[in-house]
């Protein structure tokens, strides 16, 4: 049978070791566990396929105020001490999970590798989830924490005038955004990095349909996370869907990597291809043979490990920019 009449011919050996592990483990569908079951579920197995650790000299925690007078924890991340960082650039980065799972501690080593390559500070953010906190609350937070770090790098002994925006999955959504936002409110970002980012309102593309089940991101839970994040009529508002906005030119720079057995394949690529033709300078990697996650199976998966390695030089050149 052909890949195009059975779509599971597409992923490596590897890849399809682990799913076969996944499933032979008797791992509970998503979409079949309350909020609270999925966030401890994820949490517990996110580093069981990831990389050990990398050490770094610098780990700092930190709060971040929002508008609404809350606070949100952040992490920073980065490859020398606070006394010799005075000229790092820096990353605020978004972990995915849907807007309803995930936390700074799943995207751990994704974030210190990003760190170590890039040679650059990374600061991820512990924005609010949902359904606790729905649509627009990640968003609000994503923005505010870049304005924050922005204004807050020299008292950080971060540089001040290099600043990058990334995430995966639903973080690159929220990256995507505060990019569109960042151009309009005037503050110079080197790049945007978006990893499998979600870009259109609704799941209609062909890679959605062609990797609905068995990709382990299905569509039961693509809906399970949406209902728990947003009302239909919110759907179309371009927070949700940067795909939507009024206009993409004089966006940032944007490196996107993508999964090729990934149902959001398809609106990544036509991201790229809506900023392209915007005039916005775009780097594209499709990782061939893995599934949404991906990056965050470094030991069992190498595609992880290119996708760390070419993340990290990308933010590496684009900062390269900044004098």
């Amino acid at each position: 049978m052909s890949s195009q009449r059975n779509p599971h011919s597409r992923l490596t050996d590897a890849m399809r070791l682990v799913l076969a592990n996944i499933q032979r483990a008797g791992r509970p569908p998503m979409s079949m566990l309350n909020v609270q079951q999925a966030r401890l579920f994820y949490e517990m197995s996110a580093s069981i396929l990831d990389l050990p650790e990398p050490r770094l000299a610098r780990v700092e925690d930190l709060q971040i105020p929002m508008r609404d007078g809350q606070m949100v924890q952040a992490r920073l991340f980065a490859p020398s001490l606070r006394s010799d960082t005075q000229g790092l650039p820096t990353l605020v980065y978004f972990h995915g999970g849907g807007f309803t799972i995930g936390s700074i501690q799943t995207h751990n080593v994704l974030c210190r590798e990003l760190a170590r390559i890039g040679h650059c500070a990374v600061i991820s953010v512990n924005y609010r989830l949902a359904p606790e906190h729905r649509f627009p609350i990640a968003t609000n937070d994503s923005w505010d924490a870049l304005n924050w770090v922005s204004q807050s790098a020299r008292s950080l002994g971060l540089r001040a005038n290099a600043l990058a925006v990334g995430g995966d999955s639903a973080g690159g959504t929220l990256a995507a955004v505060c990019a569109l936002q960042a151009r309009d409110a005037g503050l110079p970002l080197a790049l945007q990095l978006l990893i499998y980012p979600g870009t259109a309102a609704r799941q209609e593309s062909a890679s959605h349909h062609t990797y609905d089940s068995g990709f382990m991101l299905d569509k039961a839970t693509v809906d399970w996370f949406f209902k728990h994040y947003i009302d239909a009529k919110d759907r179309d508002d371009w927070r949700f869907a940067p795909m939507l906005a009024e206009r993409h030119d004089h966006l940032a720079p944007a490196w996107i990597g993508l999964a090729e057995c990934d149902p959001l394949v398809d609106e990544g690529v036509a991201y790229a291809d809506l900023l392209r033709m915007a005039g916005v300078a775009v780097e594209l990697e499709i990782y061939h043979g893995v599934v949404h996650g991906f990056v965050n199976m470094g030991r069992v998966i190498p595609e992880a490990r290119r996708a760390h390695e070419d993340a990290g030089l990308a933010l590496k050149r684009a900062f390269s920019a900044y004098p």
